[in-house]
């Protein structure tokens, strides 16, 4: 699809979603994940220190203390005030290395930002419901719709399976969107792994996020709780378009 728009000079559109056999992570397109990204990648060094020492230590034991080898072992031998300082000491310091910059990354994610717009979302069996309350159209009510999968027979070109809906959200691109969730029937997830966006869908109580989107494209994600027979048919699509784009948009819902 993409190759398609590229050929015939429309331009490329960004579907992000996982593909088969994904190791890694999306393409982050927020700086909340961006900063996941990054600690996840630091974390992940200390991940391959600590397994080469691990399977270092490993080797040396089945190495030297085996039925094969003399029996020569330090039978007294059993404080060692140095090594015991070194395991002791060198965990506390690599906790400390991860924690600063993990609890930044959790308070810079939980800072509260004067939002541009809201979007009210509400998970049902098994849709999701959304509701544009900063704008109202001509019969003086707020823009609301609800989204459903569209269904594998109903599919196009380019469109993908159990992913694709049949209304979208639409947000403006470097714009503060703030998401109140909530569920109607049974706890849901709005969960959009390409915008670092995971926030429980909870009957009787209001969630709060806010994304910041810094690329147009097309962002997919699921419900990420396990909400009934119909659990993986209630995809998320949220549409990041410009400004001009997203103002079209507005004056064709209201």
């Amino acid at each position: 699809m993409i190759m398609l728009n590229l050929f015939f000079g429309i331009g490329p559109i960004h579907n992000d979603a996982s593909y088969p056999w994904q190791i890694g992570f999306q393409d982050g397109s927020t700086p909340s994940f961006e900063g996941i990204v990054e600690l996840h990648d630091s974390i992940f060094f200390y991940l391959i220190v600590i397994s080469f020492l691990v399977f270092w230590m490993m080797g040396s034991v089945l190495l030297h203390f085996n039925s094969n080898r003399a029996q020569i072992v330090h039978k007294y031998h059993n404080h060692g005030t140095l090594i015991e300082l070194v395991w002791t000491i060198t965990p506390a310091l690599v906790l400390i290395a991860i924690a600063f910059p993990s609890f930044k990354l959790l308070y810079l994610m939980d800072e509260v930002i004067s939002p541009s717009m809201t979007i009210k979302v509400a998970g049902h069996q098994w849709y999701w419901s959304y509701e544009y309350s900063d704008f109202i159209n001509e019969d003086g009510e707020s823009i609301e719709f609800d989204s459903y999968m569209v269904p594998e027979t109903d599919l196009e070109l380019g469109q993908l399976r159990l992913l694709d809906v049949d209304n979208g959200v639409v947000v403006p691109v470097d714009t503060h969107v703030r998401f109140i969730v909530t569920g109607q029937d049974v706890i849901h997830d709005f969960a959009v792994p390409s915008l670092g966006l995971k926030i429980d869908a909870v009957p009787g109580r209001l969630n709060q996020t806010s994304v910041l989107i810094q690329r147009e494209g097309v962002y997919y994600g699921q419900c990420s709780e396990i909400c009934g027979v119909y659990h993986g048919f209630m995809p998320i699509a949220v549409e990041a378009v410009s400004l001009e784009k997203y103002l079209s948009w507005l004056d064709s819902q209201v």
